[in-house]
């Protein structure tokens, strides 16, 4: 497929869960790959719009995540603050085909460096901070 990259296979990302792709982003930024209850898939830069916490470390449900910080809704379809909160995260573009998963690349679009499930980059921030 061209303009897209490989990141993972869909079962690689728990249900009503999320997996990290490190420096995914153009900005050098994480990218997180959520999946809800049904198998959507949807991906986000893993920056909550209020105050930079990690989405990917957050509760999936329907088809939003709730931040760990501070309880921001975060809708997935669109990556924007469900109301009163304002605030967007950027969405990054994601396709499966046949159980794999995929992120766009190219003009525009992030990069692609390595999957890590989000435990581990919970451990890694831990250790940065």
């Amino acid at each position: 497929m061209s303009g897209w990259s490989r990141v993972c296979r869909i079962e690689e990302i728990p249900v009503l869960g999320a997996r990290v792709i490190e420096a995914a982003h153009a900005s050098g930024d994480d990218v997180a790959i959520f999946r809800t209850a049904d198998d959507r898939v949807f991906a986000l830069r893993d920056r909550c719009p209020h105050k930079g916490g990690p989405l990917s470390q957050g509760i999936v449900f329907g088809e939003s995540v709730a931040c760990p910080l501070h309880g921001w809704n975060i809708d997935l379809t669109s990556g924007c603050a469900h109301a009163p909160d304002r605030g967007c995260a950027q969405r990054v573009a994601v396709h499966v085909d046949a159980g794999t998963v995929y992120l766009k690349t190219g003009d525009g679009a992030p990069r692609v460096s390595t999957f890590q499930p989000a435990e581990q980059a919970v451990e890694q921030a831990a250790v940065r901070d």
